[in-house]
């Protein structure tokens, strides 16, 4: 079964996703924002964040390692610790990530590979303590993969915290449920700028449907504006779930 996916995204009105970039407020800075942003992640009560191949390789912030070979690996799937109480998922169908440990923030990596990554990386995250799962066709079905970590690991809730593109294609394939908006009193307002979702040139229009569930106000001028996430009548599942790459 497939695990249920909350997206959280802490952004400004004009959709921003850079903090650092924003005007001031007198209403709070972004130590305020971000605490608020914890508050709800705990009430979500899910036992793994979920990013994409670029928000991962900025925060694990390591380099190519790759042991000696020859090479004596698992597929399609490692799990390096069943007995983690919490996991950090990265969507990362290429293998271009690399770790320093076994976990992030306490949480238990595990990558989401595509098939065709070779036997000298999975040696690396073998090395390296991290958990992964190698899909075993040529189109990366995040879907299908989820619902093998439920399975072997228990993993029933899920909070997607990646980038525009992954928040778009999960949104796009029907996999995410809700949406969390921590909308902030700031403003970027620069052209060319990351926004919460994206996905190609056709967006969603057509692909998703959102209906709201309730508007919180958060305090320090915040706001959460939680909707639910359905997928419109018609969409190809298929060809919308293939994750390419991105944030």
């Amino acid at each position: 079964m497939k695990p249920y996916i909350a997206c959280l995204m802490l952004t400004s009105p004009d959709g921003s996703l850079h903090p650092s970039r924003w005007t001031k407020s007198p209403d709070g800075d972004r130590s305020d924002f971000s605490k608020l942003c914890e508050k709800v992640r705990e009430g979500l009560q899910c036992q793994a964040w979920m990013v994409g191949r670029v928000t991962m390789a900025e925060m694990s912030k390591a380099g190519p390692h790759t042991p000696a070979g020859p090479y004596n690996v698992e597929r399609p799937s490692h799990f390096a610790n069943r007995e983690a109480k919490s996991f950090g998922i990265a969507l990362d169908r290429s293998g271009a990530v690399h770790y320093k440990s076994a976990e992030l923030f306490g949480d238990h990596i595990i990558a989401l590979l595509g098939k065709d990554v070779p036997d000298s990386y999975l040696a690396e995250l073998i090395g390296d303590g991290v958990s992964y799962l190698v899909a075993e066709k040529t189109d990366f079905d995040v879907g299908e993969m989820l619902a093998v970590l439920n399975t072997e690991l228990g993993i029933s809730r899920i909070v997607l915290e990646g980038g525009a593109a992954t928040n778009g294609t999960l949104l796009a394939s029907g996999l995410v449920d809700e949406l969390n908006f921590i909308v902030a009193p700031a403003l970027e307002a620069r052209s060319g700028t990351d926004s919460v979702v994206e996905f190609g040139t056709e967006g969603l229009a057509g692909k998703v449907e959102l209906s709201l569930i309730e508007c919180q106000q958060l305090g320090h001028g915040t706001v959460n504006l939680r909707y639910a996430a359905t997928q419109s009548l018609g969409t190809d599942v298929a060809a919308a779930g293939v994750i390419r790459g991105g944030r």
